[in-house]
């Protein structure tokens, strides 16, 4: 199987393409940008296209990361996934990007609780917990940074995510230390890929993922009355 996959939903635009018979990146790309993502996918995903020699049509699916993360990152990223998918007549398979975050420790086989958290601002984190074994402890949420750390009911964790270390500088001195600590501005793409090669298309749509509205309010409009032109 070959999968496109896409992330433009952090700190980072990265693209690769998998060959799951092989377990081989036939091509990535990552570059590290908090903005513009938007003017550097498509390029991106051309290199990567060009390097790998493949046509869009020889690919089985295309994976994208959808959130939480950036509201104009995620809707560069899932536009462009959708759009291709659509011309090329494959599937779009949409992951979360606390999932691949944690599929990247899960796959090393570790016994610990594995935390992986994204920076939500005001004092608050998007995290999810699942066990050594990639068994879902408490599902996606958003909370302040106290009650993710109340995670430590479940041992000492692995935490990971571009708050990991928010989180490992808040963590209490009196209850179990995390065991690691990666705090990465962007998930593993590589194992984005993974993710959805093993996806069902049908259950992971490449839809937004949003835990929390928007911070960016729409600006008030003037009264009417104050809009019309002045006779």
């Amino acid at each position: 199987m070959l999968i496109l996959a896409i992330d433009t939903a952090l700190d980072a635009c990265s693209v690769a393409v998998l060959h799951t018979e092989t377990a081989e990146l036939v091509a990535q790309e990552q570059l590290l940008m908090k903005r513009g993502h938007a003017e550097a996918l498509m390029p991106m995903i051309a290199r990567v296209m060009q390097s790998a020699n493949l046509a869009f049509t020889s690919l089985d699916r295309i994976a994208v990361t959808i959130g939480p993360g950036s509201f104009t990152g995620l809707r560069v990223g899932i536009s462009a996934a959708r759009g291709l998918a659509l011309a090329a007549e494959r599937p779009a398979i949409g992951l979360t990007t606390l999932s691949a975050y944690a599929a990247a420790i899960v796959g090393q086989s570790k016994s610990a609780p594995v935390i992986s958290a994204i920076d939500a601002r005001h004092d608050h984190v998007y995290f999810q917990i699942v066990a050594g074994d990639g068994s879902q402890l408490v599902r996606p949420s958003v909370a302040p940074i106290d009650e993710a750390i109340a995670a430590s009911q479940f041992g000492a964790p692995h935490l990971v995510g571009n708050a990991a270390n928010i989180l490992a500088d808040r963590w209490p001195k009196d209850v179990p230390q995390p065991v690691a600590v990666d705090a990465q501005p962007a998930p593993d793409i590589g194992w984005v890929a993974w993710l959805g090669a093993a996806a069902d298309p049908a259950t992971n749509p490449a839809r937004p993922f949003y835990l929390k509205a928007p911070d960016a309010k729409p600006a008030a409009q003037p009264p009417f009355a104050a809009q019309a032109a002045t006779p």
